[in-house]
Order: C-alpha cells, then structure tokens, then sequence
C-alpha cells in the first residue's frame, strides 16, 4: 500500500484534529454497534468487536482518507436471515468468504462496476432496508414479550400483533425518553452525540424507577466481556464453503456498494479522490480478519464518516483512534453496558432507519412515472416481503431489460429518397410511397447503437422494406455510436444476402467503434474497403457510375441533374450520350 497522499504532511495540530474526530466518532460508535448487532440477531459485544478490530483495519487499508468502517443497519436484514438460517458460526464463515470475495474485486479492479447498479435499485433496497430495520424494533419499543424472530418480514409483523396484549408501559416510557432526547440534543448540545446521551438519560431513568421492569442488554444476553475474545480461525471445509458461497456473495456485494457510496460522499465533502480498489481490498481485509475475532461483517458508515469528516478529521488516523477509543471504553466499562434497556435501543435504530430510507429520492423516481418507478417498486417490495439477494437480482435483470427495450427503441432505420424537384440539398428521410421510390438505388440512414437487443430490428426494417432490389444499397451509419458483435451479425446476413443477387452494398460516416468491429470480423473486407466513404455525397457518386443509366431514364423519379431534362422531354438518347460523353454530369444533385 502507498502511504503518500494519506499523511502528506501531517503535523501536530493534524493529530490533534484527528484525535478529536476519532473521540467522537468511537463514542457515537458504541450504541450502534451493540444495536446492529443485537438487531441482526447475535450478541451486542459482536457489535462492538466489529466496530473495533473492523474499523481499524478499513482505516489502515482502505482507499478513503476519512472513511469510518464498523457493522451498519444496511447489513442487518441479510445477517440475522443468515444466523437465523445457519447460525452465528457460519455467519463468522460467511464474512471470511465475503472478505476473500472483496480482495479479489479489489485486486482485479472492479471498483468502478459498482458505479453502473441503477439508482432505482440501491435506492429500493435501502428503502426496504429502512422498513425492516423499522418494523424489527417495534417488538422492544413496547416491550412485548413471547416474541419469536422470523425471517421474513410478514411473519414477524403477525407476532408483533399476537403479542400486542403483552405491551409494557414501563418499556415504552423508557424509550420515548430516550427517542426525545436524541432530538432534542442537536438543539441544545449540538457538538454531543445524541443517540449517547439519549442512551444514557433513559438507561439511568429505567434503573432509577423502573428497576426490573424492563428487559436490559444483560437480562436478554447476558454480561459483556470486557476483553476481546481469543483469535480463532474458522474451519474451512468444502461443503461449508459451498453451502455459504451465495449469502457471502450477497454479504460482499452490498458491502462493497455501501463502502464505495460512503467514499463518495466523503470525497464531495472533502473536494478528495478516494482509491476505489484499494478501499474493496481494505474492506475484504477488515472482513478477513474480523471474523477471527468474533466480529460480524462490516462496510463503510455513511453517517459515522460524515461525522468524522464534520468533526475535523485530517488522515485514516481518525479511524484507528475511533477503533481504539472503541476497545478502551469496552475494557473499562463493559459491565455497565448490561445495564442499557432494550427499549432504549430501539428509538437508536429506529432514527437509523429514518435517516437512510432515502424518502424523498424515493418519492422523486415514483413521480416520473417511467419504467426507472416499476423497478424501484419492485426490487423495494421484494427486500421487504423476500430477500435483499432476490431483490437485488430481480432488479438488476429488469433495469438491464428495460433499458436494452429503451435502447432498441431509439435505434431508426429509416428509407432517404432524393427530392428531383429540389436542387443542391442534403439527403431527406421521406416516407417510402409507390410514388417514390427508386428501382436501382436504396438509401437509408440508421440512428443509434446497432446492438443484440436492436439488431433484429434493423435487418427485418432495410429487408422488408427493399422490394425491387435496387443494385445498390447505401447504408447511413453516421449516427451508430456503438455496435456489437450481435449487431454486426446482422449487418453481415444482409450484404451476404444483398450481394447474392449481385447488389452493391456502401456505407458512408461511419464511426470509429461500428468501423473497428467490422475491421476486426472481417466484414470491412467482405463489404471492400472501397465501399466505405466519409460522406453520402461521395457515395453517391460511386453508386451512380455503377448504375444502368437506361433503367434510370426510363424511371420518372431519377433524382439526379438530368431529371429536369427528362422531365422537358427531351429524348433519352440525347441525355444517354451526353452522359457519356461528360461523366461530370452524373454528379448528383444531393450532398
């Protein structure tokens, strides 16, 4: 890893910036992580050991100088379906595998891919993120009892209503504490952590006067160590590791979009440039190695990295100091932290929830009414009611669908005929009438890519439309921007076609991307490199020395200078012979 540019010139009073950040940072850190955890269904230490060791390794390897990295709510639906599916060990094996997933996206530069997933489908899946992560913390804010976890998201909706009956006043009082003052901090105390004083505030009120009353952290988990656990490699068998591959997958996907989208956002506000590969391969280190520790997955934290950055941070020192601070106050006062009700936890992730459902960018694709609405609906109806992993697939192949239809729509294949009774004009697209056409010549222009989902489209347009093979056949091509080796096919199966009846086929304009496929097919060859021109007006000059000028006068509609001649009748064996006689006058009247 290269070092310069993350402390270039860094000084006293950039450490003191970063320590700063780095305290406040790891304070806000700590009520997160242990909610996250809890939320994804294992231990609240796990949080805290993710937020440590995971938040270390991303500042010491990652490509963004501010970037914060722990667990985020965006993970929890995916993890707590895959502890409730395979348990919290194979979640460990999971994150191994997503951190392997991760270097090896890094190493073989990938980063900048995760720029082209559609804005319709990250903003549906962060909205149905929203929801779950809402809707899960209902059961703590009312301190219902008897509950059982689910997977999905009606079965959990259904107990939260079987159980309503055993509603806790004193659980809810607890976090409407709580909840007030998170929104009240900013305004008094802008400079202090709300969630940390909310956290405080309602776990002293339910000790002082609700005193077993409300479940805490300890009576539902127990204890929290207050050391780190032992180094512990997990057991890697094939069948384990095939059997874990797709949700580590999953776990890798959403973990190197979030980190990226978090890095963006530090470099706007920043004016910075971070290292997209290098920060997947900081993330799949950190993911490697936190596992090894006890800790769950872990990307990049939107709202902790702005934080930091809001908070003075000058280097990815800011982010050891936050892992550090992290460690310390676990050290020093885990035994404490079994005191926190989790009634207070629940209003925490409940404004997390809020903050990132991305609502009004929600609201703003739904008034377009456009096909960009149906599959950010879809893919946010799928997080909740299925999985992240099917939604995100399901989305992605519909946006990919939709926009190759769009595409192939924009693709025109349109006939040009020559006007004759108009003089030194450029070629017109006209609508192709019996009365105009011409035997011996076919014109058309052809806008837009030349692609598989097009392809069809544009032979089946030039074949239907070519009735009386005209002997030459001059293709428009100067507003393909792109085609493929599918498009490309097609133009192939029509000169081959073209030329069996012993037509001639030209193209004029074309652009330097369809021209490098066709070089590169062998087509260029095929069609005769003396075929090609740079402008129509070329071309057509070509196409006339090709022509039988017979046919030609005897058609009412020839388009050239010698229309106006036939049209005064003058006798086509004079017009034959001055043909010849000055080959200049078969220039056309066309550009």
């Amino acid at each position: 890893m290269k070092w310069t540019g993350r402390f270039e010139g860094y000084h006293a009073a950039a450490f003191r910036k970063d320590l700063i950040s780095g305290l406040i940072v790891g304070i806000i850190a700590i009520p997160l992580g242990m909610a996250f955890a809890i939320a994804a269904g294992v231990k609240p230490e796990y949080g805290i050991y993710t937020t440590i060791v995971a938040g270390i390794c991303i500042s010491l390897f990652g490509g963004s100088k501010f970037q914060i990295g722990g667990p985020t709510g965006a993970f929890i639906p995916i993890l707590f379906a895959i502890v409730m599916e395979y348990g919290y060990e194979n979640l460990l094996l999971a994150g191994f595998l997503a951190g392997i997933i991760l270097v090896l996206m890094g190493l073989f530069k990938l980063g900048a891919l995760i720029k082209f997933i559609p804005r319709p489908v990250t903003i549906g899946f962060t909205a149905g993120i929203a929801v779950i992560i809402f809707s899960g913390q209902i059961a703590n804010f009312l301190g219902l009892s008897g509950i059982k976890k689910h997977e999905n998201f009606l079965p959990n909706m259904k107990e939260i209503v079987m159980h309503l009956a055993t509603t806790n006043l004193y659980s809810i009082i607890t976090a409407v504490v709580c909840l007030a003052v998170i929104l009240l901090t900013p305004k008094f105390l802008p400079k202090v952590p709300g969630s940390l004083v909310g956290l405080i505030v309602s776990t002293i009120v339910a000790t002082v006067f609700f005193k077993g009353e409300v479940a805490t952290i300890g009576s539902s988990f127990g204890a929290i160590p207050s050391t780190l656990p032992h180094f512990h490699f997990p057991d890697l068998t094939w069948d384990r590791i095939e059997n874990l591959i797709r949700p580590a997958f999953t776990i890798a996907m959403l973990g190197s979009i979030e980190s990226l989208l978090s890095a963006v956002v530090a470099d706007g506000m920043t004016d910075s440039r971070h290292n997209s590969n290098r920060e997947l391969i900081g993330q799949g280190i950190a993911n490697m190695v936190t596992p090894l520790f006890g800790g769950i997955p872990a990307t990049g934290a939107i709202a902790r990295t702005a934080t930091n950055i809001k908070n003075g941070a000058i280097s990815p020192l800011s982010g050891i100091i936050h892992g550090i601070v992290v460690l310390l106050v676990l050290i020093l006062f885990a035994p404490y932290a079994s005191e926190i009700p989790l009634a207070s936890m629940a209003p925490i992730l409940m404004l997390v929830a809020w903050n990132m459902s991305e609502r009004k960018e929600f609201a703003h694709v739904l008034k377009t009414k456009t096909s960009d609405s149906f599959v950010l609906l879809i893919t946010f109806l799928l997080t909740v009611f299925t999985n992240l992993t099917t939604a995100v697939e399901v989305g992605l192949i519909l946006a990919v669908i939709l926009f190759v239809k769009r595409m192939s729509d924009g693709l025109l294949v349109s006939k040009v005929l020559p006007d004759p009774t108009v003089k030194h004009e450029k070629v017109k697209a006209h609508m192709v009438t019996e009365g105009h056409d011409c035997p011996q010549i076919g014109i058309y222009t052809i806008e837009g890519p030349l692609f598989f989902g097009a392809a069809n489209m544009f032979e089946k347009s030039i074949m239907d439309s070519i009735h009386l093979r005209p002997k030459v056949l001059l293709l428009r091509m100067g507003k393909v921007p792109f085609m493929d080796t599918t498009g490309e096919s097609n133009l192939s199966s029509l000169v081959k076609h073209f030329e069996k009846f012993g037509g001639i086929i030209l193209v004029s304009g074309i652009q330097a991307q369809p021209l490098d496929v066709l070089k590169r097919t062998g087509l260029y060859t095929l069609i005769g490199a003396e075929h090609f021109f740079g402008h129509t007006g070329e071309a057509l000059n070509f196409a006339l020395l090709q022509l039988d000028l017979n046919k030609c006068l005897g058609c009412k509609h020839f388009a050239f200078r010698e229309c106006a001649a036939l049209s005064n009748k003058e006798s086509q064996k004079e017009v034959i012979t001055s043909l010849k006689a000055d080959p200049a006058r078969t220039q056309p009247n066309l550009i």
